[in-house]
């Protein structure tokens, strides 16, 4: 069958002044500041250019759209009332899954390549744009390989598998798949984040255990396994609790999928353990240690995957406005759109820089270089999720009535804005974090005043700025300023990644309305014509 043009003379009238199907788009070829950070950074160009043509091409985005036109569908039981507990994705979804697996979406970081974190978060950032749903399990899939070490015994059958670049959804126990996803199931009804109110219980039995109890949050409930926490004799401890068993289904009951918002592609669920089996990771009593491994690297992830959002959300207004015209004037020429599309591309290319320079930080092997990938990435994390629902609001209100209909892709970029920022520490939480981290880890106070300083002396605004940050708190802000503090930091950690870049048209335009206040509140309000340059890297 060959493709034809669909017609645009119909009966009642002509279709004109509607931009035309983007088609395969290169998310590398178009993408300036992802190929200059990923340079800068370190990170393995190959892979990424594969991947980002990849993700960019018309046929991942109709999959991505059909993922999440159609549901996951929750099976409790087959015909003769006998428990399945298993989850049923549209085809669409395993080819996304498929192409990020095998790209190494979640397993390049740890293939023993240099620029392996870097590589990774440039992948979260070109997925985001794409289909964020499937993000979910390649994101814990990533992040629990470290975690594993806590158990060598665990890590010598799950890793292997783990970092596999290939996708098995086969319903089969880990000993007989070449390759898998693990998830994570934490939260519980009466905790949220404090976890130590968690009441699940784990009773010995052998050389494993038996969990009973519930899960307020599991997402990717088709994982093969997932690292929990419940409460062992000697305290609450992380446990590794494999899906499928030999000869029969793990005792682990799905409740139900959750009615959310954001994609609608990702199954998350509620879930019991009826005495489900499970191996001990780490020492009992040390769960929240153990598991933290993950939700650090998880971290990066939820970093770097608002700075995609947004990216997605400009880029398809950028289009729509380049060929669409209003008042007998092309959209994209009008000085009031070009100063909204330039004050977006800033919050685009400043989320990318800093979340790309911490992924180096993960990268690195120094004490300076954990510290910092501590702090940063809490930072980051923070600041870049509190942009991006006001960044896709902005973009998606570009496009007029047509922003708000589900085939332009717009809605889910919205909806999926707040996601990032409230999974693996919400904005008070991860506050707090730094506030710890600054207080407990004196190494991490000086790698980040040894960031900040590093772009010193060449604009006086930034260097006038920081010197009034350090006298506004020359120690750590009392509680209630935490959220001032961290957005201040972030700020300024951004404008001096962005400085020492060298792209002035980026790093001047973002102290500018950022550093030196030189703008109004809402987007779009800036002072002067800062527009072009920036425009001109979309």
């Amino acid at each position: 069958m060959t493709d034809s043009t669909p017609r645009s003379t119909l009966t009642t009238h002509e279709v004109v002044n509607q931009p035309p199907i983007r088609g395969d788009v290169d998310l590398w070829a178009t993408d300036i500041a992802l190929r200059e950070a990923t340079e800068r950074e370190g990170g393995q160009a190959t892979a990424i250019t594969d991947y980002a043509r990849k993700m960019g091409s018309q046929e991942m985005r109709e999959a991505g759209m059909e993922a999440n036109r159609h549901s996951p569908e929750l099976v409790l039981f087959d015909q003769g009332g006998r428990r399945l507990d298993e989850v049923r994705y549209h085809p669409a979804w395993h080819k996304m899954m498929e192409a990020s697996q095998s790209a190494g979406y979640a397993s390049v970081a740890w293939q023993g390549n240099p620029g392996g974190h870097v590589t990774h978060a440039a992948m979260i950032y070109l997925a985001s744009q794409t289909e964020p749903g499937h993000c979910c399990p390649m994101t814990m899939t990533y992040a629990a390989v470290p975690a594993l070490a806590a158990n060598q015994a665990l890590s010598d059958i799950w890793r292997p598998r783990l970092i596999a670049n290939h996708y098995d959804p086969s319903t089969r126990p880990i000993e007989q798949k070449s390759s898998a996803t693990l998830g994570m199931a934490m939260t519980e009804k009466q905790g949220g984040s404090d976890l130590r109110s968690n009441t699940t219980r784990a009773e010995p039995e052998g050389d494993a255990w038996r969990l009973f109890g519930h899960k307020w949050f599991c997402s990717a409930p088709m994982s093969d396994g997932f690292l929990t926490l419940a409460q062992a004799p000697g305290g609450l401890t992380c446990f590794l609790v494999p899906r499928w068993l030999e000869g029969e289904r793990n005792a682990i009951h799905i409740q139900r999928l959750k009615d959310k918002l954001g994609n609608r592609s990702n199954a998350s669920s509620e879930i019991e353990y009826h005495g489900a089996l499970a191996w001990q990771l780490g020492d009992e009593g040390a769960g929240v240690r153990t598991i933290i491994e993950m939700v650090h690297h998880t971290r990066l992830d939820t970093a770097l995957a608002p700075a995609g959002l947004m990216r997605g959300a400009l880029s398809t207004a950028h289009h729509w406005v380049s060929h669409r015209s209003a008042f007998k004037r092309d959209l994209v020429d009008q000085p009031l759109m070009r100063s909204v599309l330039g004050d977006l591309a800033l919050d685009v290319e400043g989320a990318l820089a800093l979340g790309l320079r911490v992924a180096r930080s993960f990268d690195g092997t120094s004490d300076e270089d954990r510290a910092f990938a501590r702090i940063g990435v809490a930072l980051a994390k923070f600041h870049g999720n509190k942009r991006c629902p006001l960044v896709t609001y902005e973009a998606m209100e570009m496009l007029g009535g047509m922003g708000y209909v589900e085939e332009t892709g717009m809605p889910l970029y919205y909806r999926e804005a707040p996601l990032n920022g409230i999974w693996e520490g919400s904005g008070n939480v991860i506050c707090l974090d730094i506030l710890r981290t600054l207080a407990k880890e004196p190494l991490a106070a000086e790698v980040l005043r040894q960031e900040l300083v590093a772009a010193q002396g060449s604009d006086r605004r930034y260097d006038a700025a920081l010197r009034a940050h350090l006298g506004r708190w020359p120690s750590l802000p009392q509680e209630s300023e935490a959220r001032w503090f961290a957005e201040r930091t972030a700020l300024l950690l951004t404008a001096s990644v962005l400085i020492r870049a060298g792209v002035s048209a980026v790093s001047d335009a973002f102290v500018t309305t950022r550093i030196d206040g030189e703008r109004g509140h809402v987007i779009g309000a800036l002072g002067g014509d800062i527009s072009d340059e920036l425009l001109a890297r979309l």
